[in-house]
Order: structure tokens, then sequence, then C-alpha cells
């Protein structure tokens, strides 16, 4: 059956409430709901019904989809152990005394960042206090460090497969690929969509080539200036974390090895399971691949909750405390991930992205067009929800459909997907990584927007274009473009922004 234009409203409702409420779960409900009205011509009772027992209990029944579940509970009480087990801090200020220019605190810092690659919000939550005492001492802006965390988190954290995002968006393309009935891989999609992830990875780069050439510029350059004329030396007393000792357990007893020895843990069980397998270079069952990470997590989080008590941080109660309440922490992803999958399996039946893109085919739209358009649409959900995951969980859906029926390849369609959520997600105010970030500074959020903001506005208009030349070439050679196109464009506005400045003297 052709539902036409009420095919839309699902999605619509979706991104509206979204907007509108800031509640991606109730969002991705009403969304879900309405499709669900429309198949049952419009009767309430029968709509909950089966809400209830056509869409929610079948993705949650679904082999699959309970794989993914499990997973992500097992990564969050890892996460949540390694945010309270000061480990972190430990190892960065281990580096302390090596630590004495500007270039190195802020290469250390992004270093840092990219060393918490297992969660996008414990990099501003871990990183930031530990730098923001070096940063003061250095005199460089705290607003300068709430970019680094900013930049260091979601954007690492969306690159890598084996962690909460990267399962979290297998789910959501391996969801499409059902419906579409395609013998697609979720991770080999996902890997191959890396290169053309463009706005993650020209917002990690960015950060080391200001830190080299200091091409500050904008908002960004008066920060600098100011810092340069603050003395923040005598906050610094204030700005250490104090931990009190109780019964001879405190954080002050935290090491650096709590934080390498988990991680080598995770990746040693995850290499060792699936090496005979021909993991990495063979396809590896995705089953296979979520049952070796769980264990790698579940080993992981052991051993760190060994060296927990072996080195008096916390007792055994406490710690396993810590651990259960990470997993309980996650239930909000697992809901969405759940509502996600169901909304998709509506959009599916109702046929939305069949009817947009004969809308499209008949408007003549340009198949080359199709990856900017996606970019720019998930950026602006992203920017008003300030939710990245919930725009993934809108525009998958779409996105991917419209890219098998244009006969773009699906890891381009992820691409932009994934770089538009980031890109609205990180020019938002109400982002939790934008307002985590400015925390973990110790910087305004006011403040932090307006000195990102004009990075991130030159990030994403690269990548606009660079989305643009790949739906003409398909090649990973926009990439390279996008790289030297932020080289040039950063040393004329850098040029431009000592000018002004100069006038102004």
């Amino acid at each position: 059956m052709n539902y036409g234009v009420l095919s839309l409203l699902p999605p619509i409702v979706a991104v509206i409430l979204a907007i509108r409420s800031k509640n991606v779960i109730l969002s991705l409900f009403c969304g879900g709901f309405v499709g669900v009205m429309i198949f049952c011509g419009g009767n309430p009772f029968l709509a909950v019904k089966s809400m209830i027992g056509d869409y929610l209990f079948v993705q949650l029944t679904d082999s699959y989809n309970a794989g993914v579940i499990v997973l992500v509970v097992f990564i969050g009480g890892f996460i949540k152990l390694m945010e309270k087990s000061g480990g972190a801090q430990a190892f960065s200020q281990s580096v302390y005394r090596y630590v004495n220019t500007k270039l190195k605190a802020q290469i250390c810092a992004w270093a840092g960042g990219i060393l918490i690659f297992f969660s996008d919000l414990g990099t501003p939550l871990l990183v930031g206090p530990v730098f923001r005492p070096l940063f003061d001492k250095l005199k460089i802006s705290r607003e300068k460090l709430a970019w680094v965390l900013d930049s260091t988190s979601s954007p690492v954290a969306i690159l890598i497969p084996f962690i909460g995002w990267g399962v979290y968006i297998m789910g959501l393309i391996q969801a499409e690929f059902e419906n579409l009935g395609v013998a697609e891989s979720d991770y080999t999609t996902f890997v191959r969509a890396i290169p053309f992830q463009f706005y993650a990875i020209l917002a990690i780069i960015m950060i080391p080539l200001v830190a080299f050439t200091k091409l500050d510029f904008s908002q960004m350059k008066k920060a600098e200036m100011r810092a340069e004329k603050e003395n923040r030396a005598a906050d610094l007393v204030q700005e250490e974390i104090v931990h009190e000792i109780k019964n001879g357990y405190s954080l002050k007893h935290a090491k650096p090895i709590m934080v390498i020895l988990p991680i080598v843990v995770v990746f040693a069980t995850l290499f060792g399971t699936l090496a005979p397998l021909g993991f990495p270079f063979a396809k590896v069952d995705g089953n296979a691949f979520r049952v070796a990470l769980t264990m790698g997590y579940f080993f992981g989080a052991a051993v760190l909750m060994a060296l927990i008590c072996l080195f008096k941080v916390m007792d055994f109660n406490e710690t396993f405390k810590v651990y259960v309440g990470g997993m309980k922490g996650m239930t909000d992803v697992a809901i969405t991930l759940i509502l996600a999958w169901s909304l998709g399996k509506m959009i599916s039946g109702l046929g939305t992205a069949e009817f947009i893109v004969k809308f499209l085919q008949d408007m003549s739209f340009s198949a080359s067009l199709v990856p900017a358009a996606v970019f720019l649409f998930g950026a602006f959900i992203s920017f008003s929800t300030g939710s990245s995951w919930g725009t993934f969980a809108i525009m998958m859906p779409l996105a991917i459909p419209m890219a098998h029926a244009f006969g773009i390849p699906f890891y381009i369609a992820v691409g932009a997907v994934l770089s538009g959520g980031l890109f609205g997600d990180h020019c938002s105010p109400i982002s939790d990584t934008t307002i985590l970030s400015s925390t973990g500074a110790g910087c305004g959020l006011v403040e932090h927007i307006k000195t990102q903001l004009p990075y991130a506005a030159v990030n994403g208009t690269i990548a606009f274009i660079a989305y643009i030349i790949t739906g003409l070439t398909g090649s990973e050679a926009a990439l390279g473009f996008a790289v030297i196109a932020l080289i040039v464009v950063m040393a004329v506005l850098n040029r431009i922004s000592a000018a002004r400045l100069a006038g102004k003297e």
C-alpha cells in the first residue's frame, strides 16, 4: 500500500518534538506511535497494542538487537569505572613534568582526549580538570581547552567501531540493511565510512594544526590574548580536585596503569578471540564480533576493579556499585535503540524513503547532491535537538534507502549522516558534550560557544563542499581536498583576524 505524504508524518513528528522537547526518547516514541496509528487506521487502542506487540517486543527479542543491548550495558559499566577510578587523572599528572610549553600542553591535552576514546562524555570530565591548571599556568585560555575537549570527545568516539558509539551506529545500519533485504555488513560499512566522516576528521586535525602554527582566529584569538594578560596562578589551589581519604581509600592512590592495562586487556581479548577467524583482515560474523567485544569489556572491567582495590582507591563494594551504576546508566541508550529500530521499521513499512526518492527524482534532483543534502539536514536536526544520537536514529532510515535508490555507496551516505549529526552537535548550545566541555575546562558556556563556533563553521563548510565532490566522484580523494582546504582557509582567516586586531590597536 502506498501511503504517500502520510509516510512523512512519523519522521516529521519525531524531528519537531525533538526540537521542541529536547527529549529524544519521547520524540522517537511519538514518531513511532504516529506511524502505528496510520497502519491501524487511527484506532488508538489498536495502535498501542501494535506498538508494543508488533514493534517494541519484536525489536527487543531479535537476537541481533539483544546482543547489541547486552554489549552496550557492559560498555557502560567499564566507562563508569574508568571515569570514577582516577586513573585518567593519574596518567595525565604523570606527564606534567615534561609539559612546559604551550605547544606541549595543547598536544598533550589533544592526545589525552584521544586516549579517552571510549567515552565522549568522559573526555571533558576526565581530561578537562587535569589539564586546566596546566593551561592556566602557561596562560592558555580555558576557551582553548574547552575547544580541545569538545573536538576530541565525539569526533574521536564516532570513528571507533568497537565502543558504544560504533555499536549503536552499526545497530542502526544493520536494521536498515535488513529492511532493504541487502546482504551488506554493518561493520564493513562503518569502517569504509570512516574516510568519509569529513567533519570528525577535520575537527581532530585542526587542534595540532592550530597548536603548531598558532593559527588562532576570530573570538579564539581574542580569548588567547586575554589569557596572556590574566594571572590565574592564585586560583590553581582552588581548582585542584581534593579527595578525602576514608578508611585508607582515596582517589589520590590512583595510578596511570589503571588506564593503560584495562584498555590493553580489552584489545588483547578482542583480537585474541577474533584473530583465528581472520580479523581484522577478513570479514567476521557480526555476532562473533559482539561476543568478543563484550568479553573484552568484561575482562577489562574485572582487571580495573582489581587494580582499584589493589591500590586502595575504593573498596570492592564501592567499586562494584560504580560498575553496576554504569550498567544502569545505559538504560536510556538501550531504550533509544529499541525505539529507533521500531521507528526505522515503521518508516520502511510506510515507504517514507521511497516517497522521498520518487519526489526528488520527479524534481530532477541530482544523485550527486544527495550526500551534501543528507549532511545539511542532519546538521539542522542535531543543532536543533542538541543530540547527535537522536539525529542518527532519525536520519539512517532515510539516508540508507535513499542511497540504495540513487545508487550511492552506503558508506558515503553513512559518513554524511554521522558528519552532519556531529557538526550540528558541535554548534548547538544545548548539546551535552558542549555543556560538559565548558564545565570541564572551567569556562562559561557562552564563551565556549562563541570561540568554538567559527572553527566548527570552517570545518562544516569544508565538509559540505567535500560531500559535493564525493557525490560527483565517489572517491576518498575528497578527504585530501578537505585537509588541504582547511590549512589554506585557516591561514587566510588568521591573517584577516590579525589585520583586524592590529587596526583596532
